[in-house]
C-alpha cells in the first residue's frame, strides 16, 4: 500500500483528488521528497486560509467523483475531474501541489512516513468529517 493510500484514509474524503489523479498517471517523477516539515507547513497554509481550507474540501468532494468515476472506467469523466482538481491544487499553492508530488518517493512504513501522514490527519475536521 503506498502512502497515498495510508494518507487517504488518515484524512478519510479528504484528501484532495490530485492525489489519485497522480498515483494513476505516475506521480510527478521530479518532485522532492517530501518531509514532515514540509507536511506541517502545508497544513499550517490550509488551515490558516479561509479560501485555501474551502478548495481543499472542495478537492475532497472530487476525489469521491474521482473514485466513482474510475470504479465505472469513466476516462472522459477522471480527466475532467482531473483538470478541477489540479485547477483546486493551485489554489492551495505550490507547497501543497509539490508535497502531493513527492510522496510517492515516500515509504509509508518508515517514521518519515508515518510522521507525515499523522501531521497531515490533522486535516480530518477541516471539512467538518
Amino acid at each position: 500500500m503506498k502512502l497515498k493510500l495510508v494518507i487517504t484514509a488518515a484524512v478519510l474524503s479528504a484528501l484532495p483528488a490530485l492525489a489519485l489523479a497522480q498515483a494513476q498517471q505516475g506521480g510527478a517523477p521530479n518532485a522532492p521528497k517530501p518531509t514532515k516539515a514540509d507536511a506541517q507547513k502545508v497544513v499550517a497554509i490550509i488551515k490558516g486560509d479561509k479560501a485555501k481550507t474551502q478548495a481543499f474540501c472542495q478537492l475532497g468532494a472530487i476525489n469521491d467523483q474521482m473514485a466513482e468515476a474510475d470504479q465505472k472506467k469513466d476516462e472522459k469523466k477522471l480527466d475532467a475531474l482531473g483538470k478541477q482538481a489540479d485547477a483546486l491544487a493551485q489554489k492551495i499553492g505550490p507547497e501543497y501541489v509539490s508535497l502531493m508530488d513527492g510522496l510517492d518517493q515516500v515509504d509509508e512504513n518508515s517514521q518519515a512516513g508515518k510522521d507525515i501522514a499523522a501531521t497531515l490527519g490533522q486535516l480530518d475536521s477541516v471539512c467538518g468529517h
